[in-house]
């Protein structure tokens, strides 16, 4: 089979330090190869291919989806245009990866999902926590009883100020600097659409479709500072949601500017009537999965470990940065290229922005939301099970 030609839509930090960097490893060219990138930024996005070896390069999406000769995209941009520009790349015929989050509202992700129907193509819609080994294990542990009756969960992330630090932003290709203004505007911008998604794509491949979401949210940080130039920021960042995953089990999960968060970017802690899981230690004690040993001897301070446990993870890829990033567009370079339906799913996706847009709805309305989608996960049955013993 001929490797999948791939687009990358947006030269920013994810595309420099995880996507181009993975996909120009000499391991993959025989299943995908990058063959243009577009970015509106003309001097970074050729310097950007230039670097990199692509063949072709564009300042205008409808340029490449004509012109690129590519059969899937993975879209990189700012989380507020991944819609439209989706929309735009699935109705040209094309194989899409998203990365998070898919997009910013439901109506949006259904019109994704119809489009990839009518086109007859593919969605995959990072992050892929389901496909962690120590996240299936968290799911049996739960429903085998080990920590006894789950009553309830924390996960989430406190933003900080990395985004406007990150080193590929500062003195990327081309040499002009990446502007991390949309982070802080809306549609698409905040930590729980950055951020906290990671963690409730999490909670819900272990504990399966929420039913309910109350929350209350606002703006703690109203002005940011990138290279010395202030940024009026507009969009919430600190939010503190708590969902209803019926059977009196719930979960609290939060998007702020400030505070604890688990191990890694996208753990939750799990509390039950007989002890806790936090990460990957039950009770305190490591619990025993595929690549524990792995884990246990990654280097200290290297974040991305737990993530380096993904299946198309090897050689190369256990060094580079983002390589959850990695693992996703290869899910959807294995379903374009050889029929490998992925579990990370567009419905799944769209059932967490479910969560984060009802969240908002919630804190200004001052009412619960009744969410309005699911998706279909073993771990929902698992939870119910436990639930009934």
């Amino acid at each position: 089979m001929d490797p999948i030609r791939l687009g990358i839509v947006g030269v920013g930090t994810v595309s420099l330090r995880g996507i181009l960097p993975h996909l120009s490893q000499s391991d993959v060219r025989d299943r995908v190869r990058v063959q243009a990138l577009v970015d509106p930024v003309g001097e970074r996005v050729a310097a950007a291919a230039a670097q990199f070896g692509v063949p072709t390069y564009f300042t205008d999406l409808d340029d490449l989806l004509d012109h690129g000769e590519v059969d899937a995209v993975s879209i990189a941009s700012p989380i507020g245009l991944h819609f439209e520009q989706g929309l735009r790349a699935l109705g040209a015929g094309k194989h899409v990866h998203f990365n998070k989050t898919m997009c910013t509202t439901v109506e949006e992700a259904d019109a994704l999902i119809e489009a990839a129907r009518r086109n007859g193509v593919h969605i995959v819609a990072s992050p892929g926590e389901v496909l962690l080994p120590q996240v299936t294990r968290v799911r049996e542990l739960i429903a085998e009883g080990a920590i006894g009756r789950l009553a309830w969960a924390l996960c989430g992330c406190a933003f900080g100020q990395y985004h406007e630090r990150e080193e590929e932003r500062l003195s990327p290709p081309g040499g002009r600097p990446i502007d991390p203004t949309w982070y802080f505007r809306n549609p698409g911008g905040g930590p729980m659409y950055d951020m906290t998604v990671y963690a409730l794509h999490r909670l819900t491949s272990v504990l399966g479709p929420a039913r309910r979401v109350t929350a209350f949210s606002g703006q703690a940080v109203a002005r940011r500072e990138f290279m010395g130039l202030g940024v009026d920021a507009e969009a919430d960042d600190n939010t503190i949601g708590i969902v209803d995953f019926g059977d009196s089990t719930y979960a609290v999960v939060y998007g702020a500017p400030a505070g604890m968060r688990a191990q890694e970017v996208g753990g939750v802690r799990y509390f039950g009537t007989g002890g806790t899981i936090e990460d990957t230690l039950l009770n305190g004690e490591p619990f025993d999965f595929p690549g524990r040993e792995f884990l246990d001897n990654a280097p200290a301070g290297d974040y991305a470990a737990p993530k380096r446990l993904l299946p198309h993870v090897v050689g190369p890829h256990l060094s580079l940065p983002e390589p959850h990033v990695y693992e996703d567009v290869m899910q959807l370079v294995d379903w374009a290229r050889e029929g490998k339906a992925s579990p990370v799913t567009a419905e799944h996706a769209r059932h967490v922005v479910d969560i984060i847009e009802s969240a908002f709805r919630s804190a200004r309305t001052g009412e619960a939301q009744e969410l309005r989608t699911t998706f279909d996960h073993p771990s929902g049955r698992a939870r119910q099970e436990v639930v009934g013993t």
